[in-house]
């Protein structure tokens, strides 16, 4: 099931420093970022081995989920908040602020064989 974690941040006059450092539980294989978002919804789908962890690091948008038994939506409006995706979590990002930039880490490489863009009934 999704799960928010909380990125370590260090602020101090000079702003803000959030870490990101032995608190995933994957190595990273990829990482990409999302943003200059319309109104489309992203994602839709879910994964066969990835898992993912999604933090906003500008703005805001909201992660739908659904693990087949459980429905939720987390917003992510902070870039210390880390939202968790296991494999079975069917999800699509929405609501993107107009500043959203939404960073995601992935536990593999890009592979379309590893998704699955049917929603549970």
């Amino acid at each position: 099931m999704a799960h928010f974690i909380d990125l370590q941040t260090f602020t101090d006059k000079r702003g803000n420093l959030t870490v990101i450092e032995k608190v995933l539980p994957f190595d990273i294989k990829r990482v990409f970022y999302i943003y200059g978002v319309d109104e489309s919804v992203r994602g839709k789908h879910r994964h066969k081995k990835t898992i993912q962890a999604a933090t906003c690091i500008q703005g805001s948008c909201v992660i739908y989920n659904n693990d087949g038994t459980k429905e939720e939506n987390f917003l992510l409006d902070k870039p210390s908040k880390c939202l968790i995706l296991e494999p079975e979590d069917w999800h699509n990002m929405h609501s993107f602020s107009p500043d959203a930039i939404l960073m995601v880490f992935a536990s593999t490489e890009y592979n379309i064989d590893d998704y699955i863009f049917e929603p549970y009934e």
